[in-house]
């Protein structure tokens, strides 16, 4: 049964990173640094490792109008490429922590950004078909990386909490701004060949792997098993709550990625000016990203703070969508902030919702599997809506749409209480 709870003012910004290795036995431990270069290099690498985790989706995004016309692929096609990332997030994420399990987090992360930059250099290639696997590999890998790393940070870094929450946050959304903003450059500087700024992206991924080798190959690694099982979880309404609200506020956000882009140069913007635009909106996330959380748990609930959110994020893209292009900046940033808000909103919430860490990893593994399932459909009815009207202002009814499930799904997530669920040693 779902209980009150109390506001959790004590909560710091680390509590809202989910440890995706807290059932593991024995407990993985922090390394101990044999300097404070080593220990530098390794915070560094990390957050370098974030940058990478997003720029598959708003590198493509930037192009799609090129790739389409190139290509001959359809607008329904592109759909399919921008949600097929998103749709490997939910399918592969499950897998992260029975990884680390058998092979360590820091290996899995070293495989994880290998294999990410061989599925973004496939992209390189003026191939369809390696075009689609390249982001679908990319997409799984990216998938693993979302869950291990919050759980790295936090136990690598636990007594530099708010600097490497901060700097993670940033690298996540650096990422896809710098994606979003160089790609179009990028294109230009190869003579016009969208694959060649596609594949580009992979040099950063092999660099990172690169400068994150030693610390994963060299650190000794225990085989672990899972010591705990959590039961209730998936027949309980308000982790399917937490869930729908997680799932359509990522759907809104990978419609904004995928899609952003080509609808503002629809509109009469030039590739270039498009692409930074979506830059300014992503990066307007990173001030909700980090202030969202130390508002939301000193509120008694957090229904007002998912509502309003939601207000934001929706007149913002509403305003670029139909507005006079002389604001668009302005919406952009309203968007952005809106967006960035409930992204970390839907953390935190996971964390408040659950009585323990072994609870908050679950309903994190449910939210994330469903949820990005889930949110791959918008991207996807994007393209078949533009298919099908030839027009991108009919999208408006979708994102409407979103936005009200949000804001609904937000609402009943907000509520101070507990999901019905408990944590079973085994």
């Amino acid at each position: 049964m779902n209980q009150h709870i109390p506001t959790n003012e004590g909560t710091t910004p680390i509590d809202h990173l989910i440890d995706a290795e807290i059932d593991s036995k024995p407990t993985p431990r922090a390394p101990v640094f044999a300097s404070r270069t080593v220990e530098i290099i390794t915070g560094l690498s990390l957050v370098l490792i974030a940058f990478n985790l997003r720029p598959v989706f708003s590198s493509a995004s930037a192009l799609l109008p090129e790739i389409i016309t190139q290509t001959g692929l359809s607008s329904f096609g592109a759909g399919v490429l921008t949600t097929l990332p998103v749709l490997c997030l939910g399918m592969f994420a499950p897998i992260a922590p029975r990884l680390a399990q058998r092979i360590g987090a820091e290996r899995t992360l070293l495989g994880v950004l290998l294999l990410l930059a061989l599925g973004t250099a496939l992209r390189g290639f003026s191939s369809l078909p390696l075009l689609f696997i390249g982001t679908a590999l990319a997409g799984a890998c990216i998938a693993v990386g979302n869950v291990l790393l919050p759980g790295l940070v936090k136990r690598d870094f636990a007594s530099r909490t708010g600097m490497m929450t901060g700097l993670y946050t940033m690298a996540l959304c650096a990422g896809a701004a710098s994606a979003a903003g160089f790609t179009t450059p990028l294109q230009h500087a190869f003579g016009g060949s969208w694959s060649l700024a596609l594949g580009a992206w992979a040099i950063p991924a092999i660099i990172v792997a690169l400068i994150w080798f030693p610390h994963a190959f060299f650190r000794k690694v225990r085989t672990k098993h899972a010591g705990f099982r959590v039961e209730g979880l998936w027949r309980d309404r308000l982790a399917w709550q937490v869930t729908f609200f997680m799932g359509l506020q990522s759907s809104l956000a990978y419609c904004i990625f995928g899609w952003l882009s080509p609808i503002l140069r629809d509109r009469g913007l030039d590739g270039v000016t498009a692409g930074l635009v979506v830059s300014a909106s992503i990066m307007a996330q990173v001030v909700t990203c980090l202030g969202v959380p130390s508002i939301a748990v000193r509120c008694k609930d957090q229904r007002l703070v998912s509502v309003s959110l939601v207000a934001f994020a929706l007149v913002g893209l509403l305003g670029m969508l139909f507005a006079p292009l002389a604001g668009v900046w302005l919406w952009a940033i309203i968007q952005g902030i809106g967006q960035g808000g409930l992204i970390a909103l839907a953390m935190t919430i996971i964390v408040l919702r659950s009585p323990d860490s072994h609870i908050a990893s679950h309903l994190s593994g449910m939210a994330q599997c469903i949820g990005y399932t889930l949110a791959a459909i918008g991207p996807l009815l994007v393209g078949l809506i533009h298919k099908v009207t030839e027009s991108y202002s009919a999208t408006s009814v979708l994102f409407v749409v979103l936005g009200l499930a949000t804001a609904f799904f937000g609402w009943g997530a907000g509520r101070a209480l507990h999901v019905g669920a408990r944590t079973v040693e085994i």
